[in-house]
């Protein structure tokens, strides 16, 4: 009978606990809502980031469930089209030709065995990028090829958690993009000191 009791306790607290939480506080269905309707106009001034966009050429995405807006890559790439350049596929040309082409780049990625230029880049496709099955990547996708091994820096990326929003957390969202902030061909940071660097910590480590 006890046992009875206190599941029927129990049932009522639920009941209550579900119908307090759907009802209507004001004319709002809930408090998120709330806070999403007033943050449109904050005491007259609209809480948006767009002024800060107006001169940032974005594209719209949607990745992980989140919709947002990215810097559109390709005409940022100075020599795009690559096949205003790239006239026949890369194993014919010449050493020669290949020596002239990209001589600044060093790939500093991963190890040779693991990465190469042909790892991310179609010879007979050079104006898309290209997946490690065979699939054609834009340009202004990139991040999905960083994806392909990145996982758990893409989820966070695609979360907010990762990487540089461009305006803010007011809406519309625009985050910058893997090759905004990293080279690909030599994504780690180089180590160095702070812009000030603290004297004193270093008189108290001595």
């Amino acid at each position: 009978m006890k046992k009875y009791r206190i599941i029927y306790i129990l049932s009522v607290c639920f009941l209550v606990i579900g119908v307090s939480s759907c009802k209507h506080e004001g004319e709002y269905h809930s408090i998120t809502d709330k806070i999403k309707a007033e943050s449109k106009a904050y005491n007259g001034v609209s809480v948006s980031s767009e002024t800060y966009l107006s001169e940032i050429h974005t594209i719209e995405i949607t990745e992980g469930g989140e919709t947002f807006l990215i810097p559109e890559r390709e005409s940022q790439i100075k020599s795009f089209k690559c096949t205003e350049c790239h006239t026949k596929p890369v194993a014919q040309m010449t050493s020669k030709e290949l020596q002239r082409a990209h001589w600044d780049i060093k790939l500093d990625h991963a190890n040779s065995n693991t990465m190469n230029c042909a790892t991310c880049h179609n010879g007979d496709d050079m104006d898309h990028l290209t997946s490690i099955t065979g699939n054609k990547i834009s340009f202004n996708k990139s991040y999905q090829l960083c994806s392909q091994c990145h996982t758990k820096q893409f989820q966070d990326w695609t979360g907010g958690a990762h990487g540089k929003q461009i305006a803010g957390w007011a809406p519309p969202r625009a985050s910058m993009t893997c090759v905004n902030c990293h080279d690909p061909h030599k994504p780690h940071f180089e180590s160095r000191w702070p812009a000030r660097f603290n004297t004193e910590k270093v008189k108290e480590r001595e």
